[in-house]
């Protein structure tokens, strides 16, 4: 077979030769004709096309035109990510060889880098009012301020209060004064009543509270970082060693949240350490509505909290508005008693406290 098919290939091509052979020498023509096609279509219009785009550069570089690359403009989340992008050194290359004195144009334009966001709305640095994180000994008396913070939070507290909760935490809100921007931490002592004689302070912790003004949050989230006034309790279901707040994008170690629902809905109100820039600023307002301490305190008001005083506590009433009562009143069944649950016996007391004699008696709310 293979023989067969070698023959008939040069039969074919022998044929197709002959073929050629006779069409050239009856159009002698054919070749010069099929030469000026090409040059027509194909060569001349290639060269006209070279020289158009070469015009347009001499014109553009005698112009001073500008080239000018449409780029994308960065995303919501691009300004983090360029503020820490480390850039090679970019070398000088010329676009032309053309010795100088030509004006060269170069690749040196200068580069502007977007900053951090944290730069942009970080409150200004306050210098830390905290005082010794050691227990207080309670062989020594009490200060002038401390001996009126026991007695303030001695006067609010209703005798329910006092049978049900064995921890008291008042913390003042207040932006100034001897004990403004604190936070008290009282142990039950029943071995004496007398003028608020059975609360023994533990503990007297420099705290930061709410800024208490209107912010859009990292989420741009329009929002208030207010610290509402009030008595609340600790949510048992609702306690962190470790913690990140999504709505501002930090930190929490050691969030106690409040077990306080308004309209219906769990609130972020917490007890928690302080992070980055916030620890230098306790002793003032600086939080976006938490209760701020440091770290060290954070942790041992926590294993306080949690090793000791887990136990049966009264509900806090709720309203038609599906809102926990602030004001210290509890839920009562038919029959008068009070609802109980299982929770921490802890009472957190925030108000606007700043600690003047003559202020003392400003109501709470």
């Amino acid at each position: 077979m293979s023989v067969l098919r070698t023959l008939a290939l040069c039969y074919l091509v022998s044929v197709s030769a002959f073929g050629l052979a006779v069409g050239l020498r009856a159009w002698p023509g054919l070749t010069d004709q099929a030469a000026r096609l090409f040059d027509q279509k194909v060569r001349r219009p290639a060269i006209e096309a070279l020289a158009r785009a070469d015009r347009a550069v001499r014109a553009a570089h005698t112009s001073n035109a500008r080239v000018v690359l449409a780029l994308d403009a960065p995303g919501p989340a691009d300004g983090r990510t360029l503020a820490h992008i480390e850039l090679p050194k970019i070398e000088r290359r010329y676009l032309s060889d053309a010795p100088p004195p030509m004006v060269q144009l170069t690749l040196d334009a200068p580069l502007t880098i977007a900053p951090d966001l944290s730069a942009i709305v970080a409150p200004p640095r306050v210098e830390s009012r905290a005082r010794a994180e050691a227990p207080l000994r309670q062989d020594r008396p009490l200060t002038p301020e401390q001996m009126r913070a026991r007695a303030h939070l001695a006067a609010m507290l209703t005798p329910e209060m006092r049978d049900h909760f064995g921890l008291f935490i008042f913390i003042s809100k207040a932006a100034s004064g001897p004990s403004a921007q604190r936070a008290y931490v009282f142990r039950k002592d029943s071995n004496s009543r007398k003028d608020g004689g059975d609360l023994r302070l533990l503990y007297d912790w420099a705290a930061s509270t709410g800024r208490e003004r209107a912010e859009i949050s990292p989420r741009g989230a329009r929002t208030t970082t207010t610290t509402p006034a009030g008595f609340y309790q600790l949510d048992p279901e609702r306690m962190y060693r470790k913690y990140r707040s999504y709505s501002w994008d930090q930190d929490m170690p050691y969030a106690m949240f409040f077990n306080w629902q308004r309209k219906g809905l769990p609130t972020g109100l917490a007890i928690h350490a302080a992070t980055g820039d916030d620890v230098a600023r306790l002793g003032a307002r600086a939080s976006a509505g938490c209760v701020h301490l440091s770290a060290d305190n954070a942790r041992t008001l926590f294993e306080l909290v949690t090793s000791e005083y887990r136990g049966r506590v009264p509900r806090f009433a709720i309203d038609a508005d599906e809102t926990m009562s602030t004001k210290g009143k509890f839920s009562r069944r038919a029959d008068g008693s009070l609802r109980m649950t299982d929770g921490y016996r802890v009472l957190v007391d925030i108000e606007n406290y700043s600690g003047v004699e003559d202020q003392d008696a400003i109501a709470l709310f």
